[in-house]
């Protein structure tokens, strides 16, 4: 009982800390108005996955319990390696993977060809970081970075936790 309830606290950790990451991905869209880049949007992905799997640990703790809580940390890893990735092109270290993140191909031996092969919306570079606290020379895909290992030791924890008192259950 006392296991199967430190599980479900890991899965409504995981529901939260994948809902704060996406709600300030949220804020800084639509409340501040700064257009993410094809980096961005790729960055979002575990977070919601890291939700849908805190859900069903929290829905099915008998059947899923503690295996599929396991499936976060390399959700959370490839979040590291993705903020990794997006600050190594924000530094200049290595070009984006992403065809999006690049100038746009522009064809066409007249202007309206041309005009036609532009994308409807300009794309955001993901080599130009944003930064959200002044002062604070973080872009948002470092912290997002530092946030995902923060989110990761706390759930690191709270599993030693839970399998120590699984041990003192058993024992």
């Amino acid at each position: 009982m006392r296991a199967a309830l430190a599980h479900r606290q890991i899965g409504v950790f995981l529901v939260v800390a994948g809902a704060l990451a996406l709600a300030v991905a949220w804020w800084v869209e639509h409340v501040l108005h700064i257009m993410p880049c094809e980096l961005c949007l790729v960055e979002r992905w575990p977070w919601r996955i890291l939700i849908l799997i805190g859900a069903v640990d929290i829905l099915l703790p008998g059947l899923a319990g503690g295996p599929i809580l396991w499936l976060s940390v390399p959700l959370l890893l490839a979040s590291l390696g993705l903020a990794f990735c997006h600050a190594g092109v924000e530094w200049q270290w290595w070009p984006s993977p992403l065809p999006g993140c690049h100038a746009p191909q522009i064809t066409g031996t007249t202007m309206a060809e041309r005009l036609a092969s532009m994308p409807l919306l300009p794309g955001k570079p993901c080599d130009y970081p944003t930064y959200l606290i002044p002062g604070l020379p973080l872009s948002m895909s470092v912290m997002g970075g530092l946030y995902a290992a923060a989110v990761l030791g706390v759930f690191l924890s709270m599993k030693n936790r839970a399998r120590r008192a699984e041990r003192r259950i058993f024992h």
